[in-house]
């Protein structure tokens, strides 16, 4: 009796292998990210912004939308500069790493190669400055070299022109069978690429940090200077006099007639408002002159919106 045999089985398709990047994907997704970096920008804005002021942010209790809204002027200005410099630098290597690709190249890519390695790790040396403190010379003015975004971009320079060495130098492994094989020098050099990357992005982010908050302290500064011209005039009325030191306060006594609210006071502006706390300033208020006077948010106080000084 003839016996049947049925169709050979298929292999069972291996699952499709997911990445590292893929992995952390599906941890952090993108959108995330980018709205914890304006998050975190904005609020370290917004707290420069009011420590010149000598208010405490965190007084405030500012929603996260609110720190959101400031971070796209924050970072603006040095997003870019990062853009433009990111767009040169990537044609000027792409350029070199063309040239190099050419037959007949391999002795001019080993000497750029070992040229750019060089000089990007020296200019990672001499950006460590602004994170250890220490003072290094350099052949530049003092006015650039002083500012606390030079060194953390000369870092993020430096590791680019390295990490584009070690690129580089893979690229030469994997074209020759015979150091293909060298599995452990591949590994190091790739793990070298990765920690340069990370220099790149920490120092872009250190560069960046301290930008918005020079920004926050000197737009704080500048409004400072120009008398306030944003904030909105207010009336105080109070129960008791209130002792303070600003200069332009324009004082009356209404009497016994206006009610429990008979001190009046006009000149200040609403700086700002804290959920139990006003900040006012003085209309006047230039340089040294400038002082921030407190009130509390109950019932000895009332502040009354107006258009006039």
């Amino acid at each position: 009796m003839p016996v049947s045999r049925g169709e050979p089985s298929q292999p069972t398709p291996a699952p499709p292998k997911v990445s590292y990047f893929d992995k952390v994907a599906y941890i952090v997704a993108p959108g995330t990210v980018v709205i914890g970096l304006l998050y975190y920008f904005g609020s370290v804005y917004t707290d420069a912004y009011y420590a010149a002021f000598g208010v405490p942010a965190a007084d405030l209790q500012l929603s996260v939308q609110a720190y959101l809204a400031k971070s796209p002027k924050a970072v603006f200005g040095p997003l870019w500069f990062l853009l433009i410099c990111g767009l040169i630098v990537l044609l000027v290597l792409g350029r070199v790493g063309h040239q190099l690709a050419r037959p007949g190249q391999d002795r001019r890519r080993r000497t750029v190669c070992r040229v750019l390695l060089v000089v990007g790790l020296v200019m990672v040396m001499l950006g460590f400055r602004v994170f250890f403190g220490q003072t290094v010379w350099m052949p530049l003015p003092a006015s650039w070299w002083g500012t606390r975004l030079a060194p953390s971009f000369l870092v993020a320079l430096g590791a680019t022109l390295a990490f584009f060495s070690v690129q580089q130098r893979l690229l030469r492994i994997a074209d020759h069978p015979r150091r293909r094989r060298e599995g452990a020098a591949e590994r190091m050099w790739t793990a070298g690429g990765a920690l340069l990357i990370g220099l790149l992005a920490m120092s872009l982010f250190f560069g960046v940090s301290q930008y918005v908050a020079d920004a926050g302290t000197t737009e704080a500064v500048e409004a400072i200077e120009d008398g306030n011209r944003e904030s909105l005039p207010v009336v105080v009325y109070s129960r008791f006099p209130i002792t303070h030191g600003a200069l332009g306060i324009a004082y009356q006594d209404m009497g016994a007639v206006a009610g429990p609210y008979r001190h009046r006071y006009t000149g200040f502006l609403l700086l700002v408002k804290s959920p139990s706390r006003y900040y006012l300033v003085s209309y006047t208020s230039r340089g040294r002159d400038y002082m921030t006077v407190v009130l509390p948010d109950d019932e000895t106080v009332r502040v009354a919106l107006t258009s006039v000084y």
